[in-house]
């Protein structure tokens, strides 16, 4: 009787059950449709187009970018100017040693050196004499400074004693002669000032430019002859051992002596030109500069206008505007 009522309970409610499965079927069909749109949807590829220089830029460009390439090793070229530099910081290095050695042992006397008295003579009165130069330069540019000064002062003096006549109807007579006086002494002196700037100019360009020149040379001579006397001296002691094993390099340090030798007679025979030819143009141009500077300064202070303005004609040289800038040797 039981068993009856399972049964029939079963039977009531199977077409329920059955319909619930339906439905859950058709829940579960309609779900899978949509997911498959969903997925498709995702999957499926979109119209809308991005511009073909940005997909190019971000995604062929990192493949297609080259790196430069660095040299190799084993480049010739490159293996070449390495040992040309190191050969020559080498051979650098040897000259400066051996006439660093020469030099010390020359001070210390345990080395001989080659002298040319007659040259070494006029060198050291070269040098005396810029020494000389320079100090009429440093004067000069002293006198002319206070004097373009004085000359200012004046100026400004003539132009007070000016605005006093006519402000001082009792004195003005007095302050007008005056005035003049100092006008005429400030023209003067103008002039006299471009005397003065021309012959400090003149004088500079022989010390500091000309006589300088010269001395660079003498200079490099004697780099020359400490170099010559260095190797002199090796050769001299190689010469002493003339044994087969130092054959090779009795033969390298003729060669490197010779060299030297003719470089330091090269030198040598520069610097004996240059003295003559120097010599000649300082005494042509102190001569124009020393007459210059004494009939300027001769006109000026006699008070002969005339003569201090032919003394400038004749050397022909311009002069400034009046009160217009400082002397000209202050602006080099």
């Amino acid at each position: 009787m039981a068993h009856s009522a399972v049964t029939n309970n079963r039977a009531a409610t199977s077409p329920v059950a059955v319909r619930s499965l339906q439905e859950m079927l058709k829940d579960s069909t309609d779900m899978t449709e949509n997911s498959s749109a969903v997925h498709s949807a995702a999957t499926t590829p979109t119209s809308r187009s991005h511009p073909t220089s940005l997909a190019l830029g971000s995604i062929n460009a990192p493949s297609n970018r080259s790196t430069p390439t660095s040299p190799q090793n084993g480049d010739p070229t490159l293996m070449r100017s390495q040992a040309s530099k190191m050969e020559t910081i080498k051979n650098w290095s040897i000259s400066t040693y051996k006439c660093t050695k020469q030099l010390m042992f020359e001070k210390l006397g345990k080395s001989s050196r080659t002298v040319d008295t007659e040259l070494e003579t006029q060198i050291e009165q070269l040098r005396d004499i810029q020494r000389k130069y320079s100090n009429v330069l440093r004067l000069s540019r002293a006198l002319t400074s206070h004097f373009y000064h004085v000359v200012q002062t004046q100026h400004a003096l003539g132009e007070a004693f000016s605005e006093l006549a006519q402000k001082s109807p009792e004195l003005q007579e007095e302050f007008v002669y005056n005035a003049e006086t100092q006008r005429s002494l400030t023209k003067n002196g103008e002039t006299l000032l471009g005397a003065l700037n021309f012959f400090v100019s003149s004088v500079n360009t022989l010390c500091n430019k000309t006589i300088e020149d010269t001395l660079l040379t003498v200079r490099q001579y004697e780099a020359a002859r400490i170099e010559y006397d260095a190797y002199r001296t090796d050769l001299e002691l190689l010469a002493q051992n003339k044994s087969e094993a130092n054959a090779a390099r009795l033969e390298e340090a003729t060669q490197l002596y010779e060299q030297h030798k003719t470089n330091f007679e090269k030198l040598r025979s520069d610097v004996t030109i240059k003295l003559k030819f120097l010599d000649e143009n300082r005494i042509k141009v102190m001569h124009k500069q020393l007459l210059l500077l004494h009939n300027a300064v001769s006109a000026y202070f006699s008070g002969n206008q005339q003569a201090l303005e032919a003394t400038l004609k004749q050397f022909n040289i311009k002069l400034k505007s009046p009160n217009s800038s400082i002397p000209s040797w202050l602006e080099q």
